[in-house]
C-alpha cells in the first residue's frame, strides 16, 4: 500500500461564516447506527436545540416511526429533512457544533469534513475514522459517549472557528487529495511497481 488519501472537497463549495452558532446540528441518514437518538438525548442534556437534517431511508422508516418521529416536537428538536449543497453550508455554518454519534466504523464520514468547511466545530463518538479525521481541541472534539459529548458542548466556545476551517483547507480539499494521489502514484512509478 503506498499510503492513505483522505477525500478532499471542492475548497469553495462551502463557506465559513464564522459566526458562534445557535443551536446543534445532526446531518446524514436515519439510521440506528448514525446515532440520532444518541444526538437528540445529548442536545436535551445539554439544553441546546437539535436541528436535524437527514434523509429517512425506506428500509428505515419503521426505524424513524417508532423510535424518532415521537422525539421530535419541532421546538427544541427540528427535522429538516433533506438538504442540498446551498442549504447544508447555511445548516452547518449556523450551528454551534456538528454532532456525530456514531455507533459502527465509518470508512471517513464526509459530513464531518462538511462541517469543518462550513468552520463548525464536531463532536464526535470515538468510533471508525473519526479520529483520523477530528483534531482534538482544535477542530471539535472525540468523546467516549453521551456524557462527554454534552461537557463537550460547553467547551465548544473555546474552540477557534477560523481555525476549524484553516485545517479544513490544510487536509480536506480536492486539490490536497489530488496532490496527494499524484504523489503516491509517483512513488509507485520510482519505485518500479
Amino acid at each position: 500500500m503506498a499510503g492513505t488519501v483522505y477525500h478532499g472537497l471542492p475548497a469553495h463549495l462551502f463557506r465559513p461564516s464564522l459566526d458562534s452558532g445557535r443551536y446543534l446540528a445532526f446531518l446524514g441518514r436515519l439510521t440506528a447506527d448514525k446515532g440520532p437518538e444518541e444526538a437528540i438525548r445529548i442536545a436535551r442534556a445539554a439544553g441546546m436545540p437539535l436541528r436535524i437534517a437527514a434523509k429517512v431511508p425506506r428500509s428505515e422508516s419503521g426505524y424513524f416511526n417508532d423510535r424518532l418521529q415521537p422525539l421530535i416536537d419541532g421546538k427544541q428538536i427540528q427535522l429538516a429533512g433533506e438538504v442540498n449543497d446551498t442549504a447544508k453550508e447555511k445548516f452547518l455554518a449556523g450551528a454551534a457544533a456538528l454532532l456525530f454519534p456514531i455507533d459502527w466504523p465509518e470508512p471517513f464520514g464526509l459530513v464531518m469534513t462538511e462541517a469543518m468547511a462550513c468552520d463548525t466545530p464536531v463532536i464526535a463518538f470515538r468510533s471508525g475514522s473519526v479520529p483520523e479525521v477530528i483534531d482534538e481541541g482544535l477542530t471539535g472534539f472525540i468523546v467516549e459517549g453521551e456524557r462527554e459529548a454534552v461537557h463537550a458542548i460547553k467547551r465548544v466556545g473555546e474552540l477557534d472557528r477560523s481555525k476549524v476551517r484553516e485545517r479544513f483547507e490544510q487536509r480536506f480539499t480536492a486539490t490536497r487529495m489530488a496532490e496527494e494521489y499524484l504523489r503516491h502514484y509517483q512513488q509507485i512509478v520510482a519505485a518500479g511497481l
